[in-house]
């Protein structure tokens, strides 16, 4: 008799899995920087802190629940793009955010300006896909 059993097998799209794995990288990291500032007494990147969790492991996991239960609206072209700019935008946003607070560089800012319009983008285009492809059957 074979005790082993075969991996369970969930209705989540793949696109979904994608975006709810990117979200837990986002909160191990907002987690990390947390404890860091909490340790050292420095809270100059709460910011960056904040957007992190909000952006990084919020929006990314509703993100993939949303596409993972609605797999037609997390596999067509509006979400390909959502995904592109989001988590190609964030990362400089995040490291644009830390330049300035830490060194207060300010010739940053119209890359921080940039980061932060293409993300705004990001979610404009969730938006219109979940208003678009989601429907009442």
């Amino acid at each position: 008799m074979n005790n082993t059993t075969a991996a369970p097998t969930y209705p989540f799209s793949s696109a979904g899995i994608v975006w709810l794995k990117l979200a837990v990288v986002y909160l191990l990291i907002g987690v990390a920087m947390g404890i860091a500032m909490g340790a050292s007494e420095n809270f100059t990147l709460r910011p960056v802190h904040a957007h992190v969790n909000l952006l990084g492991w919020a929006t990314l996991a509703l993100s993939g629940l949303v596409y993972s239960m609605f797999p037609h609206v997390g596999e067509n072209r509006l979400a390909r793009i959502h995904f592109w700019l989001l988590n190609l935008s964030l990362p400089v946003m995040m490291l644009a955010l830390s330049v300035l607070l830490i060194g207060n560089y300010r010739a940053v800012i119209p890359v921080l300006a940039g980061a932060e319009l293409v993300a705004a983008l990001s979610v404009i285009l969730f938006a219109v896909n979940i208003f678009l492809n989601l429907k009442k059957t």
